[in-house]
């Protein structure tokens, strides 16, 4: 069904006319997502190479650290992947062991938020690689009010909230909130 939908609202956002495909778009405007830094409610998977009791799936808690064993609470929150495995390397070398060799992977991602003019607003899982439109076919499509045109979009570590046009590359990172538009006639 998601398919189905994804399909149906970028082939009518398409041919719409003065729809997305036909927006000129300034590289100004266009929303680049920056390297993805960990946070609150992220599940992570840690290997610590021949260390069977250190390598498990750990939540990022609401005070932004990760509880291993042995070491106790490591700070991921804000943190891009290779530089939490460098702070685990670290805490391991510490006592703990001689060369440790570690690997992290995000299993599970922070959701993302739409509302506005979408069918079924709320949270969603975020996947790698989303865009806007996928957001909107996710929460049902577009309302026949939406502004197909721009979107609002406010980063999980901001309070500010920033338009960008909505076409099909702008891209969603965890934790952002999407708001779609009523359009004016």
């Amino acid at each position: 069904m998601s398919l189905l939908a994804l399909a149906a609202v970028t082939l009518w956002a398409v041919a719409a006319p003065g729809g997305v495909a036909a927006q000129d778009v300034s590289a100004a405007e266009v929303r680049v997502v920056p390297d993805y830094r960990m946070g609150s409610g992220d599940k992570i998977r840690v290997i610590t190479f021949g260390e069977e009791a250190l390598t498990g799936e750990f939540f990022v808690g609401g005070s932004g650290n990760v509880s291993l064993p042995l070491v106790g609470e490591v700070k991921a929150a804000g943190l891009t992947i290779p530089e939490f495995q460098t702070a685990i390397e670290t805490v391991l070398k510490d006592g703990y062991l001689k060369d440790p060799r570690v690997s992290v992977e995000v299993l599970n991602y922070r959701p993302f938020y739409i509302l506005g003019e979408v069918e079924t607003p709320g949270e969603y899982p975020y996947t790698n690689g989303l865009s806007v439109l996928n957001a909107v076919a996710t929460a049902g499509g577009f309302t026949y009010r939406a502004n197909t045109r721009r979107v609002f979009i406010k980063r999980a570590d901001s309070s500010l909230e920033r338009e960008y046009p909505l076409t099909p590359q702008t891209p969603v990172a965890p934790g952002d909130t999407i708001r779609i538009t009523e359009r004016f006639f």
